[in-house]
């Protein structure tokens, strides 16, 4: 300790915390020769006068470097029990109070302010609430009874109630007011405190509360009666200080087993995009099919809204002149506008390559969050229950190119908070949260919310069965918060949900065939991408396509999970979470469900959902993307019980049967190919001359969801021309059934079935007419043809079509449909 305590041992000899004093008043100071001489007065008065309620007791005074007669004051009392403790220099009144609180000997300690702003009295009631055993009690100008009699100038509490809401949310929750300068302590527990507290500065108050919350130490918050005084130390700055405190405090309150959790989060990430991330403008993941094309023009698109201040929800760059409904379609304007300089800076490629590998990890670190919050606190359980989580088999299947159900950080804080609305506790405040993160959530996702909702959903039934005293008690502050959370969702979405399902290109339901459930085999197959036991072949005849490989969670795991719910079935969050797994893999076989190696059809029991508003449109087989994190937290709590074990063969034994149920497990980083150059026509501008304001250039064949690379090509000419056709989901019909791509035409379904045929049909003069009906209907100032497969055929079907040849220029085929208008 610096500097020099004076009467630090009594005659007496006792010595700090040895138990004979009973009360301590620490005083930090900083030259307050003014202020401290009728504040002293006041104290030794009123302990003299109650020496029967609290015992034998000293005031310490910590001076913080005093430059005037501070300490001159207090040595000039000759009271032995009033002590001076010195600073070589001003370090602030964090420093100051670390001193006088080590320095101090009471079985109680009370901290309070030179100017006694809460008057001296007001120690019976701190001393009331903190009773015989209690922790802390600290006195509050912001809870119900507290008298203010002058108060601060109204800027500086309006800042003061910033300051308060923000240390609430991220360092002391539940405590309303942490700087009143009036807190009476528990003499050991405060010596700690003070003792391990590292900040010098205004924060400490802080810092030593969120002490008290992690130890489980119980802190009572009292209204006091509280008069500003003259001559206060708190300047502007001083709000700015503690502000840069709390960040300080909470980088320090990190684990490093966090931290290197996150990081190795990332590297998984890294590794698996190893073959697009560092190059993304160049490289292309072939298992995408054209998800990333139009996930790539989505980023673009919506740079291009944000900076020239358009609809957001609305674009008639594709599919032109209709266009295209983006709340819709899977835009992600919650990320895809934050990323809007970055898509700006860097293009769109770069834009979805680096939201796509981060937002992985950040899912990771989410659920990782979750475990251990709600689950287990064993940092290496949490680990490999969050990459589960994050890394099955279904979430790298849709890392190829479905961010929507990639970035998925926002539903563990979702769930979490959820569950917190179970307590009771605060139900309003987490049922505004509630909504304003399921606000958010929209515009990241809808389906993953809703299968979200869904498994929440099948987790609440099961632990409400298997613990019902819970439920009862749980659910009217659930419904109460629920309720909160819609007023709040509702004005965020309530617009573009209308824009999505009422307004221009939009549709009632996309329909994906009879039954895209699963297989009951993918549930125990293993994925293509399995590092090593991946088979192309039979995935692909498991699953509709490689981005949907939504199972394949392997035989090994399954009997693990198995395994682990046996041993492990008394615990009620055991039986939620298994209850969860199997009920999601169920209702992802389908609405029909055919037995393996047989003609057998049962009805399965999506078939209840299956005609149900917004379920109508989800692919079945996604519901088993549920059981990862269900599954994740079965190994956390597993590999929780096995670290407890001490027999070897247990423990060991447990270890081998999770590890040999994840290995499979492992993906093999995502393919990446070498992506075709846009034509230098496209990228170099050579397209201007042919494509008059309110006219479209048409690709040939157009772009449709087999085949955009025309989209590509829109991004890679920076958005400057208007496309018909494209890959999106729109309308269809009277019944505006949701389709992929744009309503067929006879022009483009031709030159489409030349595309993959290379059977050229008779053109007459009927199909010429048909031709320029089309043309005219898309605004078509010129065609477009580059080299591709059967690019003869579609040259001479163009060209008898146009009734003109075309003419080579930057690497393309160009028919000028304005020439002989």
């Amino acid at each position: 300790m610096s500097g020099t305590a004076a009467g630090a041992a009594t005659a007496d000899g006792t010595a700090p915390g040895d138990g004979t004093v009973g009360l301590s008043v620490v005083i930090p100071a900083y030259n307050e020769e003014d202020r401290l001489g009728p504040s002293l007065d006041a104290v030794t008065a009123y302990l003299r006068a109650h020496e029967d309620r609290f015992g034998a007791w000293e005031v310490v005074v910590a001076d913080d470097g005093s430059t005037d007669g501070t300490a001159a004051l207090v040595t000039a009392r000759r009271d032995p029990r009033i002590r001076l403790v010195t600073a070589d220099r001003n370090r602030g009144k964090g420093h100051a109070l670390r001193q006088g609180v080590t320095a101090s000997r009471g079985r109680r300690v009370l901290l309070t302010d030179a100017d006694l702003a809460a008057p001296i009295e007001e120690l019976e009631r701190l001393e009331e609430a903190i009773g015989e055993r209690g922790a802390a009690a600290i006195g509050s100008r912001s809870v119900p009874g507290a008298a203010i009699g002058h108060h601060q100038h109204r800027a500086r509490e309006l800042l003061g109630q910033a300051g308060n809401l923000l240390i609430r949310r991220i360092a002391v929750p539940g405590i309303r007011d942490t700087q009143c300068g009036f807190k009476l302590f528990d003499g050991e527990r405060a010596r700690a405190a003070f003792a391990a507290a590292r900040l010098n500065g205004w924060g400490i108050d802080v810092e030593v509360l969120r002490h008290f919350h992690r130890a489980g130490w119980p802190v009572a918050e009292v209204p006091v009666r509280w008069s500003h005084q003259p001559g206060s130390k708190v300047g502007p700055l001083a709000y700015g200080r503690v502000l840069a405190e709390l960040v300080l405090l909470r980088a320090r309150s990190v684990r490093g087993a966090d931290v290197l959790a996150t990081a190795l989060f990332l590297l998984l990430s890294v590794l698996l995009y190893s073959g697009r991330l560092f190059d993304p403008a160049h490289r292309y993941l072939p298992d995408s099919m054209q998800d990333q094309n139009q996930w790539e023009w989505f980023f673009a698109v919506t740079a291009d809204n944000v900076t020239h201040l358009r609809n957001p929800f609305f674009t008639d760059l594709q599919n032109f002149p209709d266009g295209v409904n983006l709340m819709a379609n899977t835009a992600m304007l919650g990320l895809s506008v934050p990323f809007v300089p970055l898509t700006l800076a860097f293009g769109p490629a770069v834009s979805l390559s680096v939201c796509m590998a981060v937002g992985l990890a950040a899912t990771a670190a989410a659920w990782y969050w979750l475990i251990v919050r709600r689950v287990t606190a064993h940092r290496g359980a949490a680990v490999v229950g969050a990459a589960l989580a994050a890394f099955a088999p279904p979430m790298v299947s849709h890392a190829n190119a479905h961010p929507n159900f990639v970035v998925l950080f926002m539903i563990p804080l979702i769930v979490d908070r959820a569950l917190r609305l179970c307590t009771g506790a605060r139900v309003r405040r987490d049922g505004v949260v509630l909504g304003l993160m399921t606000a958010y959530q929209v515009f990241l996702g809808e389906e993953p919310l809703l299968l979200a909702a869904l498994g929440m959903t099948l987790f609440a039934a099961a632990y409400g069965a298997a613990r019902p005293d819970v439920a009862r008690t749980a659910w009217r502050p659930l419904l109460t918060g629920l309720l909160y959370a819609v007023a709040v969702c509702l004005p965020f979405v309530a617009y573009p949900l209308a824009w999505q399902f009422t307004g221009p290109q939009s549709y009632g339901s996309v329909l994906h065939g009879d039954n895209a459930g699963n297989s009951p085999l993918a549930l125990v197959s293993f994925a293509e991408r399995s590092l090593m036991w991946g088979d192309e072949r039979r995935a692909n005849a498991l699953a509709a396509n490689p981005t949907e490989q939504n199972a394949f969670y392997g035989w090994p795991l399954v009997l693990v999970a198995f395994a682990i719910t046996v041993r492990l079935w008394r615990r009620p969050l055991v039986k939620a979470l298994a209850v969860t797994a199997v009920g999601a893999a169920l209702l992802s076989l389908g609405p029909k469900v055919r037995l393996p190696m047989t003609d057998t059809v049962y009805p399965g029991p999506w078939a209840l959902f299956a005609h149900l508003p917004l379920f109508e449109s989800v692919i079945e087989s996604r519901v088993a993307m549920i059981c990862a994190p269900a599954l994740g937290m079965l190994l956390a709590l597993a590999l929780t019980r096995l670290s407890a074990r001490t027999r070897i063969g247990p423990l060991y034994g447990g270890l081998l049967a999770v590890s040999l149920a994840l290995l499979p497990l492992v993906p093999a980083p995502l393919k990446a190919v070498d992506r075709a150059p846009v034509p230098a026509f496209l990228t170099e501008g050579l397209w201007k001359p042919y494509v008059h304001d309110g006219e479209s250039l048409v690709p040939v064949p157009l772009p449709d969801p087999g085949a955009a690379e025309a989209l590509h090509w829109q991004t890679a000419a920076h958005l400057g021309f208007k496309l018909p056709g494209g890959y999106f989901n729109g309308p269809y019909g009277p019944d505006r059934v949701g389709i992929y791509g744009a309503v067929p035409r006879w022009t483009s379904t031709m030159l489409r079935d030349v595309r993959y045929s290379g059977v050229v049909p008779p053109i007459d003069a009927d199909r010429r007419r048909q031709a320029r009906e089309d043309f005219a209907y898309w605004h078509a100032g010129a065609l477009v043809l580059a080299p591709q497969p059967h690019d003869d055929r579609l040259r001479q079907v163009v060209t008898q079509l146009v009734g003109h040849e075309g003419k080579w220029t930057g690497g393309v085929w160009v028919w000028d449909l304005h020439e002989g208008r």
